[in-house]
């Protein structure tokens, strides 16, 4: 649906449909664990923003429809790239 979908609380990396579920993704890349996992860099206060956002698009664009977020977790390994898309990472509380 979106690419990097701007509002005045934060950015949203992509927004996408899954039947009729809006998904709001996250993308986070880690080229070493040094600092944490990509799956750990979205802490309370990132998922935070994250919704406040999403609240934006659903008031502007889509209300009254199911939702849902997810992770995409791209590290680099000795192997090349790899990805964990983890579905429904955290909820809107």
């Amino acid at each position: 649906m979106e690419r990097n979908y701007l509002s005045r609380f934060g950015e949203i990396d992509l927004i996408m449909e899954d039947g009729s579920t809006i998904v709001f993704v996250e993308v986070r890349y880690r080229s070493s664990d040094r600092f944490g996992s990509a799956q750990e860099s979205v802490n309370r206060k990132k998922q935070q923003r994250i919704i406040l956002t999403a609240s934006s698009f659903i008031k502007d664009k889509r209300p009254r429809q199911p939702t849902r977020f997810d992770v995409a977790a791209i590290t680099t390994g000795p192997s090349g790239f790899s990805m964990d898309w983890i579905k429904g990472a955290f909820d809107a509380e």
